[in-house]
């Protein structure tokens, strides 16, 4: 699903920056263009880090288990 239609960012693109290392907005929108245009797209791409971000951190934390 298209999150930013100004930059053509994707769902899956902000999942896959965010695991391989984006870890903020300002991040995100350096590589991928997101919420850089209208800025609409900024809650959900947020949303989107935030969620990606803690399953990273419980995937880590069930593999440290």
């Amino acid at each position: 699903m298209f999150v930013c239609l100004c930059n053509g960012v994707t769902e899956r693109q902000i999942r896959e920056a965010v695991c391989e290392g984006a870890c903020s907005m300002t991040e995100l929108s350096a590589c991928l263009g997101v919420a850089a245009g209208c800025g609409k797209c900024a809650q959900f791409a947020e949303t989107l880090l935030h969620e990606t971000l803690q399953i990273g951190a419980a995937s880590t934390a069930r593999r440290a288990a």
